[in-house]
This record gives structure tokens, C-alpha cells and sequence, in this order.
């Protein structure tokens, strides 16, 4: 949930490593330094925003052409300025800075201590330079490299490591298991990240470590290998991330520019998938396993947070489309309670990010038990893409803002392609309907512009009235239910407001005891065969002087008579309607999130790539 980011080669480290912890601070973190060799070991520290340890370095006037740098999420320790990273070894020669989690490190702790080291912070990641030392310092025999090597056949966890040591002096050691790392090759320059943000204005050239994997650095070569020392041989990769696409584009803050590229984030999606004219839809990643998905006993769905919110839909999606049944899972719970899965069973999973370690957990449970995997996620590259049997990239772009909005839509939109492909396969959508549901489908982006333009002002004025609600409720039925789940998820994500989203009907098994005229109640009233039901819940919560604000299309008159606040959209087939309905949700969860003076793209306890379990 950190980031990590290193430099060796001809720049001032110190301006790259600051640059690069900047682009890393959507991923949520509360403490960031440095590390950086200059004939010494010249450390800069401390709780609170990378601007502040760009202040120290320009005043300490610290400069270097090697080093390594970070943003911390508290795990292990309070965040304060003795628990940030990097973390040094007791002489003060080898610096670390380190993603994940040693869940030993209390043995390893105590061991060290009894061997006479003394230990300064409250963190897990200490005991990684200490023992590193412990190692190295042990015998003339063994190099750096091979401590490094030693320490981490015993450490128990997760790591993305960067480790620099005053004896060798040009050189930077990474190594990764379940954190995400990438090398990014410059010309005389080398460039260490947890994602590629941080580098992608230098190299476009990278390197993506696996896991069990290590690399020595310099500025003109690098050497992988497994921590077993065992040489390899990695592709290069080119990304295709551009540096305007990790920039506001001068919008305040990036989850409204994010909200905003909707439009063009699902026609990307969409490009070269689906022909209108003669109905099909291709779907090159899972061509070859097509055959497996059409024979499947049933799907199992794993992601979390509001990737298991477009899972949910996926779950209607399938079902109603393809006639294959379908579960959806927690994939933080997923292994813990002795699943049934296994062969003839397809698990999908889900992630923005790619790295998201329950649903990585998920996927490696589900593979050893012998189902068939499949991705969905916006990285390429990510080691969910890597290790899945197939899968499908949204091509959303980079989202940088922590609360996902065109992540949750451009997972919906491949969800969509792929229950109809399925349907396609297995015979239960003619050719007719496909046109049908391909025509609409390619619709989406204007219609998601057109409420983009019409209902921004809207909400804006909305927020004002509702900003210091303490609670809110939303509603929705069949497709719309996920969409009330993930519209409360967005909302206590960035304004801090406790909300909670239910199925519309289940409002009368318990939260209508806490309906009153201090309870704004959003409704999602698409029109489908479910709107005569939504319409006696409106009127249920009416009856207790709960405020409606209502998400409905514009010929559904009824609802908006009933409705103190409402917002239109299009109308479309009811399985689309989550890509239309969630969009007002989103932009009222930020216009509160502002006028609350909330930090948005970084809101307090939450983190962008969540890589620990």
C-alpha cells in the first residue's frame, strides 16, 4: 500500500526520488524519506506530505546521484517520524525501504536483540536492515548480495524491497515477493518503482520482477535473478501510460477529471470489441478459453471493494445472459473457509490495480484447486494479468484518484461484452438480439456524456443542502442494488459520512427504523420491472419524512413526483443501467467530499493499490 521509488545514474537523485514519491501519492500513505549516498548515508524523514521532505533535502542541500525513497502506510507502528522509511541498520551503513508485511518479525526481532542489536522504531521493516547486517558483517565469506539472499529465505510475509549499503556504493538491491516492483531501463540511468508513475516521464522501457525474484542495479546494467541465485533472463516491456494521463488536466482534483473521462474511458473499452453491424463481439484475451467458459459448471466471482461492487452486476449479467450460474466472493474471505472449487469451475477475478493481495490470495487458492482463472483488471503488466489463465484489459487509463469511478464503470462495460459473448456462444442471445444489445451498448458514451453535462450543476447545488447529513441511506433493486452499494462505498470514502446501500426491499427488515427527516434516502429508480416495488418503498420512506433524492430515467414521472430532489438520465436496457445510474452517485459523493473540505484524491486511512492482506 506504500510506494517505493529508486535512482541511480547522472540526475540529482534527491529531485527524482521527490518527483516520483509525488506521482506515488495517490496509492495513501502518512510518512515519507529518503536515503541517499553521497560518501555517506544522508537520511531525510518524517511524518506528513512528500512537500516537506522536498523542503528538508533543499535546506540540508543534500545531494547524490544514487538512492531510494518512500511513502509509508502505517501497518506496524504509529506514524511518526522514528516508524517512516528508509530504515537503517544498526551501523548505519545499509539503508531499506520496504511494501508488505514480515509477519515473523517478532522472532526475528527477539533473536536479533539476544544477539546484542538494538532497535529504534516499531516497525517490521527494521529487522529486514538489521538482519541483513547481522548476515554480512558475520563472515569475510559471504558478499552483500548473498546476505540479502540469506535474509530473505528466512523472512515470512510480503516484500517489495529497495537496499542500498555505503560498500557498494553505486549500486541499488531489490527484491519482490507479493508487492509489486519494476525496473524502468534509461539511457546511463536506472529507475526503481512500485508502479509506473514514477518513471514513466523518463523510460518507457521496463522490467516487472516476479515474485521469489531479485535485481542488482547500476546505472548502465542490471542483473535478475531468484533469491535461490539462479540467473534470469526478463523481457522488456514498453509502457502505455502516457505523463498527461497521470496529470489534472486542470481539473481540482483527479477524481473529477476521472468521473469526467468516462465517456471516453468506456468507448476505449469498447474499441475494436464490438461490431454493431454484424452483431459479434471479440474479446482477443479469452479467445483460446472460450471453449472452457461455454462448458463451465458455474463462475466464481473474487475482488474486493469496488471491484466485488462490478462483480455483483456481473453476477445479474451472466445469469441473466448466458444461464450460467454464478457466485461472487470476498476474496479476503475466499480462502479462509475451505472453498469448493475446482475443476470445470472458471473463477474470475477482478482488480483496477492488478495487485490487490486478498484477491492475488483468491486466485492462487482457486489455481491450486484446479480451477480455471481469469482476469479483469486496468494494468498491463500487473501481476494479476500475469499469473491468470486469461483475461480481459479495461483500458481505462491510469486512475489516480484513491475512490474508483471509471475503474467500476470500465469493469462493468467487459463484464457486459463478456456475459453477451457467452450468451452468443451458448445460444440464448439470437442474432437479432445481439445487434440489439451491441447497438445500445455502444451508445453508453454519450449517454454517460450527456448526464455528465446535464446533472453536474445539479449535484453541485444538491451537495450544499446534504453536506452535513450524519447518515445516508441508498436504495436499489436488481442491477441497481450493486449501484447503491458502491454509490454509499464512494461516499464514506472521501466526505467521511456513514452510508450504507441496500436492496430497496430489504429496507423494511431493519433500516426503516432509522428513517426520520434528518435521513436522505438516494433511490435508484431506473425504470424496469422492478419500478412499481421501487415506487411503494419511496412512498414507505415518504410516510417517515425521510428526504427522497432519486437517480430515475426522465419518463418516469411517477417517482419524480414523489422525489423532493431527482436527477434524469437516458433511458437504456435494464442490464446497462448500472453505467448510467452510478454516474450522478459519484459526482454527489465529491461535491459533499469538497464542500467538507475532505481530501479527496487522498482521503484519511485508505490507500490506491492495496498489497497487503
Amino acid at each position: 500500500m506504500c510506494g517505493i521509488v529508486g535512482y541511480v545514474g547522472t540526475r540529482d537523485a534527491g529531485d527524482v526520488l521527490v518527483k516520483g514519491l509525488k506521482r506515488l501519492e495517490y496509492r495513501g500513505y502518512d510518512s515519507a524519506g529518503v536515503a541517499i549516498l553521497n560518501g555517506e548515508m544522508s537520511v531525510q524523514k518524517g511524518k506528513g506530505k512528500v512537500i516537506n521532505l522536498e523542503k528538508s533535502l533543499a535546506a540540508n542541500e543534500i545531494k547524490g546521484h544514487i538512492g531510494i525513497g518512500h511513502t509509508r502506510w502505517a501497518t506496524h507502528g504509529e506514524p511518526n517520524d522514528v516508524n517512516s522509511h528508509p530504515h537503517l541498520s544498526e551501523s548505519g551503513r545499509i539503508a531499506v525501504v520496504h511494501n508488505g508485511i514480515i509477519e515473523n518479525y517478532n522472532s526475528l526481532k527477539r533473536k536479533l536483540t539476544e544477539n546484542g542489536r538494538t532497535f529504534h522504531s516499531q516497525t517490521d521493516t527494521e529487522i529486514i536492515a538489521q538482519l541483513i547486517e547481522e548476515i554480512y558483517t558475520g563472515s569475510d565469506k559471504i558478499t552483500f548480495e548473498q546476505a540479502i539472499q540469506l535474509t530473505l529465505k528466512q523472512i515470512v510475509g510480503t516484500y517489495g524491497l529497495a537496499i542500498v549499503n555505503l560498500d557498494t556504493p553505486d549500486k541499488i538491491y531489490i527484491a519482490r515477493k507479493g508487492s509489486p516492483l519494476l525496473l524502468g531501463i534509461g539511457e546511463n540511468e536506472m529507475f526503481i518503482a512500485s508502479d509506473a508513475s514514477p518513471i514513466v516521464e523518463y523510460t518507457n522501457k521496463v522490467v516487472y520482477l516476479d515474485d521469489g525474484e531479485m535485481a542488482v542495479v547500476d546505472a548502465n546494467s542490471y542483473e535478475v535473478k531468484t533469491i535461490d541465485d539462479v540467473a534470469l533472463t526478463k523481457e522488456v516491456h514498453e509502457l502505455a501510460i502516457s505523463l498527461d494521463a497521470i496529470e489534472k488536466a486542470g481539473y481540482p482534483h483527479f477524481m473529477l477529471k476521472e468521473i469526467f473521462e468516462q465517456p471516453r474511458s468506456i468507448a476505449d473499452c469498447l474499441r475494436g470489441r464490438i461490431n454493431e453491424k454484424n452483431g459479434t463481439i471479440q474479446l482477443g484475451g479469452i479467445a483460446e478459453v472460450m471453449d472452457d467458459l461455454v462448458n463451465a459448471k458455474r463462475i466464481v466471482i473474487a475482488a474486493c471493494g469496488t471491484s466485488w461492487h462490478s462483480g455483483l452486476v456481473g453476477e445479474y449479467l451472466f445469469e441473466h445472459l448466458a444461464k450460467t450460474p454464478v457466485e461472487v466472493e470476498y476474496a479476503s474471505e475466499f480462502r479462509y473457509r475451505d472453498p469448493l472449487i475446482g475443476e470445470g469451475d472458471v473463477m474470475l477475478v477482478i482488480s483496477q490495480s492488478g495487485e490487490t493481495a486478498d484477491t492475488l490470495a483468491a486466485l492462487r487458492e482457486a489455481k491450486a484447486r484446479g480451477a480455471m482463472v481469469l482476469g479483469i483488471c486496468n494494468v498491463v503488466g500487473s501481476t494479476i494479468s500475469r499469473e491468470t489463465d486469461a483475461g480481459v484489459f479495461t483500458h481505462a487509463g491510469p486512475e489516480i484518484g484513491v475512490a474508483s469511478t471509471k475503474a467500476f464503470t470500465a469493469q462493468v462495460v467487459v463484464l457486459t461484452m463478456m456475459a453477451l459473448k457467452l450468451g452468443i456462444e451458448k445460444g440464448h442471445i439470437n442474432k437479432k438480439q445481439a445487434k440489439e444489445y451491441i447497438r445500445e451498448l455502444a451508445a453508453i458514451p454519450d449517454k454517460v456524456d450527456q448526464i455528465l453535462k446535464g446533472c453536474d450543476d445539479v449535484t453541485q447545488d444538491m451537495a450544499k443542502l446534504f453536506t452535513y447529513a450524519p447518515n445516508f441511506l441508498y436504495l436499489g433493486r436488481s442491477y441497481n442494488f450493486p449501484v447503491a452499494l458502491e454509490g454509499a462505498l464512494k461516499l464514506k470514502e472521501i466526505s467521511y459520512i456513514h452510508a450504507e446501500g441496500y436492496p430497496a426491499a430489504e429496507m423494511k427488515h431493519g433500516p426503516i427504523a432509522l428513517i426520520d427527516e434528518m435521513m436522505p434516502v438516494v433511490v435508484i429508480a431506473a425504470t424496469d420491472h422492478t419500478n412499481d416495488k421501487m415506487v411503494s418503498n419511496i412512498e414507505e420512506v415518504k410516510a417517515r419524512k425521510g428526504r427522497i433524492i432519486s437517480i430515475m430515467n426522465s419518463e418516469n414521472s411517477e417517482v419524480k413526483d414523489l422525489s423532493e430532489f431527482s436527477i434524469s438520465i437516458p433511458s437504456t436496457k435494464d442490464c446497462f443501467s448500472p453505467l448510467l445510474t452510478v454516474i450522478p452517485l459519484q459526482l454527489l459523493s465529491y461535491y459533499i467530499a469538497v464542500n467538507r473540505g475532505c481530501n479527496v484524491d487522498q482521503p484519511r486511512n485508505l490507500a490506491k493499490s492495496v498489497t497487503v492482506e
